[in-house]
C-alpha cells in the first residue's frame, strides 16, 4: 500500500528518500539516506524483552533485570552496526552492453567502502524487477554488483530505483537506502529472421573492374581486420603460423545492398518493421556484403563492420523516440 502510494507521488517518494531521480556521478549514502526499523525477528525480540522486564518486576528478579537491560544493551549496539554497515557507502553505476528486445539487460554497479572495515551482507536489488544480489564489500575495496534488468521495449532503458539493505550483524534490525543512478541501456527492435533484399538495379549493374576488394579472384593474405567476414579467414594460415590471415579477392566492385523502409509491405506496422530491418542488418552483417540504411528522416550509407552495424542497429532502435 505504502509502496503504491509512493509510485503515485514520486515528488513525495523523491522528498521522503532524499534525492531527486537520475543521479549522476557516485552516490553517497549519506547517514540521512539510511533507514532503520526492527526486523520481524526484532519484533519478537522485543516482545521476549517485554516479558522478561514483566517477570522480573512481579518476582523483583535482579538477575532477570541484568539479563533484560544486558539484552537490550546488545540490541541498540546492534542497531548502531546495522546502520554503519550501510551509511557511508559510495554507489556508481558503469556501462550496459545494448541488448535486443526480449532479452535481460545487465546493469553494473559497484560499491566502495569508504572506511578501513568490512561491510557484509549488502543486499542490492533493482525495485521494479525484483533482480537482487547479496555481496560483501571489503574494507576500503570495491565490489561489482550485476543486475538483470528485462528489457522489453526497444530504445533507451534506464535502470530505475535500486535499494540497498542489510540486517547485519544480528538480523533484529533492517536497514536500507533508495538510490535511482544516472544509467540506461540501449536495447534494439527483436530482430525477425527473413531473406534478405535483393540488390537493386542500379546498384547490381555496377560491373566496372578495379582493385576494389571484391569477391572474384584471389589475390594474396593480409592482415586480419575486425570488419572482415570469417567466410575469408585463411584458417590453414592460421594453423600453421597463429597469425589471423584474411584471404584477399580483387575483381568486380561489390554490388551495395540498401536496407530500405520502403521496401517493406505497406500493411506492416511500425514496430514489425523495424524488427525486419534489424533481422535484415543481421544478416546483411554475417554474409560481409556492404550494405545501408534508409528511414524516415535518416540514412547510412553503406559500409560494413561492427561499428557500422552498431550504428544501424542504433537508428532502428531510436527511430521515432521521443529522447533520443
Amino acid at each position: 500500500m505504502i509502496g503504491a502510494l509512493l509510485e503515485r507521488n514520486p515528488k513525495f517518494a523523491n522528498w521522503l528518500y532524499g534525492f531527486t531521480p537520475p543521479e549522476r556521478g557516485t552516490v553517497l549514502l549519506v547517514h540521512r539516506r539510511v533507514y532503520i526499523v526492527p526486523a520481524q525477528l526484532g519484533w519478537f525480540f522485543v516482545l521476549t524483552l517485554f516479558i522478561l522486564l514483566i517477570g522480573s518486576i512481579n518476582y523483583a528478579l535482579s538477575l532477570g533485570f541484568a539479563l533484560t537491560f544486558l539484552l537490550g544493551g546488545l540490541a541498540l549496539a546492534g542497531m548502531v552496526h546495522t546502520a554503519r554497515n550501510l551509511a557511508r557507502m559510495a554507489v556508481s553505476a558503469g556501462r550496459a552492453e545494448p541488448v535486443f528486445a526480449g532479452e535481460t539487460a545487465q546493469f553494473r554497479l559497484y560499491l566502495e567502502a569508504r572506511a578501513g572495515f568490512d561491510r557484509p551482507s549488502i543486499l542490492v536489488r533493482h525495485v521494479r524487477s525484483g533482480a537482487q544480489m547479496v555481496l560483501d564489500v571489503p574494507a576500503a575495496g570495491l565490489a561489482e554488483v550485476v543486475l538483470g534488468v528485462p528489457a522489453e521495449r526497444r530504445g533507451w532503458l534506464p535502470l530505475g530505483r535500486v535499494m540497498l539493505e542489510t540486517r547485519f550483524p544480528l538480523g533484529i534490525f533492517r536497514a536500507w537506502s533508495y538510490l535511482e543512478p544516472d544509467a540506461r541501456c540501449l536495447v534494439y527492435p527483436r530482430p525477425e529472421r527473413s531473406a534478405l533484399p535483393a540488390p537493386s538495379a542500379e546498384s547490381a549493374k555496377g560491373t566496372l573492374r578495379s582493385p576494389t576488394p571484391g569477391n572474384d579472384d584471389y589475390a594474396g593474405l593480409r592482415a586480419y581486420q575486425l570488419s572482415d567476414s570469417p567466410r575469408h579467414v585463411a584458417w590453414k594460415a592460421v594453423a600453421r603460423s597463429e597469425d589471423m590471415l584474411t584471404k584477399q579477392f580483387t575483381g568486380e566492385a561489390a554490388a551495395e545492398l540498401w536496407l530500405e523502409w520502403a521496401l517493406l509491405p505497406a500493411a506492416l506496422d511500425a514496430e514489425t518493421r523495424l524488427s525486419r530491418l534489424t533481422g535484415w542488418v543481421l544478416e546483411a552483417e554475417r554474409s560481409g556484403v556492404h550494405y545501408g540504411l534508409r528511414l524516415p528522416g535518416a540514412e547510412i550509407a553503406p559500409a560494413r563492420g561492427e561499428a557500422h552495424r552498431a550504428a544501424c542497429l542504433q537508428a532502428l532502435a531510436l527511430h521515432g523516440v521521443a529522447d533520443a
